[in-house]
């Protein structure tokens, strides 16, 4: 196991994503008996986001919801967050020039886009920060997700990422009331 969760059930409102002073990408997710292995964007934390960075965005964002892999799991998920089962023509816009950037999309899409139907597992679960949603600011960064992270917790594009088995543990506890705070 890469972290701890205490036995405490309660619902979390505030997490704090720190970095290791030693690896930008690799950090500790911690607050209300919460201390967990993480991985951020490669290029660590930053205050000016920009698309294609890979750094994680500095700030505190809430999760709006989220998504799962139904043929990885016989059944939905506990969790907190309404978690929506995903199709494999499911896509999220990059393209700072398309109407649609920083939304979800269906694929085949015109625009540059990232698949969210994924082989790796990091998709199995993963929930959307409401970073740069509301207004969107174009170039400024498409979503940050909080999803699995692979097995060596390499970086991330920017996202903030946990062991699987941790992510199962935490998903009942979380809810479209949990913040989580970069830096």
């Amino acid at each position: 196991m890469h972290g701890k969760l205490k036995p405490k059930r309660s619902a979390v409102t505030l997490l704090h994503v720190r970095v290791r002073s030693d690896r930008a990408s690799s950090g500790r997710f911690i607050g209300a008996g919460v201390d967990l292995a993480a991985a951020i964007g490669r290029s660590g934390l930053t205050a000016r986001k920009r698309e294609g960075d890979g750094a994680s965005p500095r700030g505190q964002f809430r999760i709006v919801g989220g998504f799962y892999r139904p043929d990885r799991f016989r059944v939905r998920p506990r969790a907190g967050v309404p978690l929506l089962p995903l199709r494999p023509d499911d896509g999220w816009c990059d393209d700072p020039s398309d109407r649609n950037y920083n939304r979800p999309v269906r694929r085949p899409y015109p625009g540059s886009h990232e698949a969210m139907w994924r082989n790796d597992h990091a998709y199995d679960v993963v929930m959307v920060l409401d970073f740069n949603l509301r207004p969107r600011v174009r170039g400024s960064g498409s979503a940050i997700f909080f999803h699995v992270a692979q097995a060596d917790f390499r970086p991330t594009a920017g996202c903030l990422a946990l062991s699987r088995a941790d992510m199962l543990r935490l998903l009942p506890r979380l809810s479209t009331r949990t913040s989580i705070a970069f830096g």
